[in-house]
């Protein structure tokens, strides 16, 4: 049987050694180790489509998988394992020898990057070298950098609720998250957050340094390991005032975290734009003045705006394309996927045509003829955008049917590309349709993932009139 990964790293364990063609091959087993998967997941990739193509069809189906697996297993004990430990191993290595030899800014570093590690599940290796620390020196220097690095990951995690306050699915996901990062558990707030939507976790290596930076100028230690975190107070060296030092790191990586995430995520909606498509910003920046302008207007009505009821207003939004729809979040573009310019859905296009969502106007076409905004009779704007990053082929592979300001009716063929040409060139040609001017009081009701045709419901925007 193979050995635990996590007890080999804290040499609690013994490991058994096969020699196989004069390798020798440790039977450990591979948890948390990250590099190894993303290795063997190429790895196998390549192994699949060599024997699709050299395997005959009539024994495909079955000869294929069966040589994939056995020959990934053999390379996986003799060289992708051992390779993709040594590299994770390296870089813990290294984290340490720096945070020994380079003072201030290698404890800077080590916080800085010490959760990367973590991605990787190498994290463990820490502890074995955390109880070598108390043997020789008796203090644990590597535990307060740790915890600070763990500590501005969850300010990471408050900085992006607070840029999504609204939405309460973002609320239930960071809620928990953070309280796990009290703890010492960073894993959800790593993976459920952080790493998914990345500025967050730049932010949080960024506070885990200036963290690493203030445990070195205090002379912050532990007298043990295995707590970090609110729990780790406990094992902080009392020496030149410990305890106070410890709260008061924490709390600056925890804000450093916390604003560098709402500085880096409020930089992205500033921008408002896809590759610097100065169109899609004027469009949503015109919906944003007509919502400062709203309540002026409101207060002619008087008091009988007051005492108005409110009754629910639904408008239908129509599949641009024929294909598949999806939810925004799955679109591979965080622009999109983040909902910065707004909300609404996608299709993953079967063809190079691209409908009118209703009746309605085309109010501007781009240059490029990549995306088109788009006005409905019910006053609902959308940016229709044909592909991701598809801004850069300047037009090439793009025809339109329409004009600036041209009425059209639902249905109506407003542009046509060579789909198979701009995949060929790199790009995703998934088509998100975006509502740019959703109010407070308005949202979106999405029809679910389906297959659609031009004309079907792709979602509804609701309202109180």
């Amino acid at each position: 049987s193979l050995a635990d990964a996590y007890a080999a790293a804290q040499g609690t364990v013994e490991v058994t050694t096969l020699h196989i063609f004069g390798l020798g091959v440790e039977l450990v087993g591979f948890q948390g180790g990250i590099i190894v998967a993303l290795l063997m997941g190429v790895v196998t990739a390549k192994l699949d489509i060599f024997f699709e193509k050299k395997v005959p069809e009539v024994i495909r189906l079955l000869v294929s998988p069966l040589l994939t697996t056995l020959v990934g297993a053999v390379l996986l004990f003799l060289i992708v394992g051992p390779v993709g430990r040594g590299l994770a191993s390296g870089i813990t290595t290294g984290l340490v020898w720096m945070t020994q030899n380079f003072g201030a800014f290698g404890y800077a570093l080590f916080s800085g990057l010490q959760q990367l590690v973590v991605i990787t599940g190498l994290h463990h290796i820490f502890g074995a070298i955390e109880a070598q620390l108390l043997v020789d020196t008796g203090r644990n220097f590597l535990n307060p950098l740790m915890s600070v690095a763990m500590t501005a990951q969850g300010g990471a995690v408050l900085g992006y609720m607070m840029l999504h306050k609204k939405d309460a699915k973002t609320r239930e996901l960071c809620i928990p998250s953070f309280i796990s990062v009290l703890f010492g558990i960073t894993e959800p707030a790593l993976f459920g957050v952080n790493v998914r939507y990345r500025f967050p976790l730049i932010a949080g290596c960024i506070g885990g340094a200036v963290g690493g930076l203030l445990v070195y100028f205090t002379d912050l230690a532990a007298l043990g390991f295995g707590t970090t975190v609110v729990p780790g107070i406990a094992l902080a060296d009392p020496k030149n005032n410990g305890y106070i030092s410890y709260i008061l790191v924490h709390l600056a990586a925890l804000a450093i975290g916390f604003l560098m995430t709402l500085i880096i995520g409020a930089g992205s909606r500033k921008k408002l734009v896809i590759q610097g498509e100065q169109k899609t910003e004027n469009t949503v920046l015109k919906a944003e003045v007509r919502k400062e302008e709203k309540p002026s207007g409101s207060t002619a009505a008087g008091a009988s705006a007051k005492t108005e009821i409110k009754k629910p207003i639904q408008e239908e939004i129509y599949a641009v394309a024929k294909g598949r729809l999806i939810p925004l979040e799955e679109v591979q573009d965080d622009t999109f996927a983040q909902k910065i310019l707004g909300d609404g859905a996608a299709v993953i296009p079967a063809e190079g045509k691209v409908f009118a969502p209703g009746d309605g106007t085309v109010t501007s076409i781009f240059d490029t003829r990549h995306a088109i905004c788009f006005e409905t009779e019910g006053g609902t704007e959308l940016l229709i955008h044909i592909g991701i990053d598809t801004v850069k082929l300047g037009g090439k592979y793009f025809v339109s049917h329409v004009q600036d300001g041209q009425k059209v009716k639902k249905g109506q063929l407003l542009v046509e590309f060579e789909k198979e040409a701009v995949e060929k060139e790199g790009y995703d040609t998934v088509i998100p349709m975006i509502v740019t001017n959703l109010e407070d009081e308005k949202r979106v009701v999405f029809r679910g993932k389906q297959e659609i045709a031009p004309g079907d419901s792709a979602f509804q925007v609701t309202a109180l009139e």
